[in-house]
């Protein structure tokens, strides 16, 4: 099989048997906004890549973590959102199947490296509050970075294996991926022969990247819960959570809606599937950064310094 059908465009339609065609008013409006959100998502992350890197004093292990969450939050909407308003608004329904498999290869990796950026923040917020005078050396630049290489080669060799394991299949029916973009699920279920090899790989990959990643940032809050438990004040307490906000938010935005998805999924019409993974997909990388900017006091401070050299400059030219 050279070809594969996508009707991602048809998702926003309320029905998905419907044959293509022009795309009503409400389509339109839904993938405006998905390229609202993708420029959003490109200025935000961008924004606090250039900032840690001009701000030398945002070079703490913590920082180096944000700084990858940034990265991978910018190429996985750049791989992501594009070819689906390709897909959408422009009607090419038809992709190649090599690409198909590109594509996929691409968003699974991105996709998996967001949950694990959350489990290195998580490590790291672990290791401030429950070893403050033993954190420099429990969360070093070089345990941070080996963490970071390790995650992105488990997150590459999952979507590789994954990947890989497709091209053993051959389709004698329907093509159509009912899918908003080329989803590893809805390609084999297609598949004639055999796919047991294809739903043990997903199965561990579910467990690799959702359910063991939400076990320890669980279990890394109930440790650090009891860590400020043992402050002796009020004060004190409030001041080690706030550390923690801005994480637990990026935490809930990318878990909450996945977990909905999976939980109710068999009861939801696919059309409402589709757009609730989609949302989940491009939404975190959108709100990411404007929790950061505004939940971390570093990255205001250093912003605003920015801001204020750049304004002097100008005044300085003019």
């Amino acid at each position: 099989m050279t070809v594969a059908r996508i009707s991602s465009v048809m998702m926003v339609r309320g029905c998905l048997a419907l044959p293509p065609g022009p795309s009503p008013l409400p389509c339109w409006y839904y993938f405006v906004f998905l390229c609202f959100i993708y420029i959003f998502s490109v200025v935000g992350n961008t924004a606090v890549m250039l900032i840690i890197i001009f701000d030398h004093t945002l070079r703490s292990p913590k920082y180096i973590t944000v700084f990858n969450l940034a990265f991978t939050d910018l190429l996985s909407s750049s791989a992501l959102v594009p070819k689906v308003l390709d897909i959408s608004l422009f009607n090419h329904y038809y992709i190649s199947y090599n690409i198909c498999l590109t594509f996929m290869f691409f968003c699974f990796t991105l996709i998996s490296m967001q949950a694990f950026n959350l489990v290195v923040l998580s490590f790291d917020r672990i290791m401030a509050i429950m070893y403050p005078l033993h954190y420099q050396m429990r969360a070093s630049h070089k345990i941070i970075l080996s963490l970071i290489a390790f995650f992105w080669l488990l997150a590459i060799a999952l979507t590789g294996t994954a990947v890989g394991l497709l091209t053993r299949l051959y389709f004698c029916e329907s093509v159509v991926i009912n899918s908003y973009y080329c989803d590893h699920g809805p390609i084999y279920r297609l598949s004639c022969n055999d796919v047991t090899p294809n739903k043990t790989i997903s199965a561990w990959s579910r467990a690799f990247v959702l359910w063991l990643p939400l076990i320890f940032i669980l279990g890394s809050y109930c440790c650090i819960g009891y860590s400020l438990s043992r402050i002796s004040t009020c004060k004190e307490r409030v001041k080690a959570l706030k550390t923690c906000t801005g994480h637990l938010s990026l935490v809930a935005i990318y878990f909450i809606p996945i977990l909905v998805v999976y939980s109710f999924g068999s009861t939801m019409h696919p059309n409402a599937r589709i757009v609730n993974l989609s949302l989940a997909s491009v939404t975190p990388p959108m709100l990411n950064p404007i929790i950061y900017v505004f939940q971390t006091a570093e990255i205001k401070k250093s912003l605003k310094k920015l801001l204020k050299a750049k304004i002097q400059i100008s005044h300085r030219v003019l």
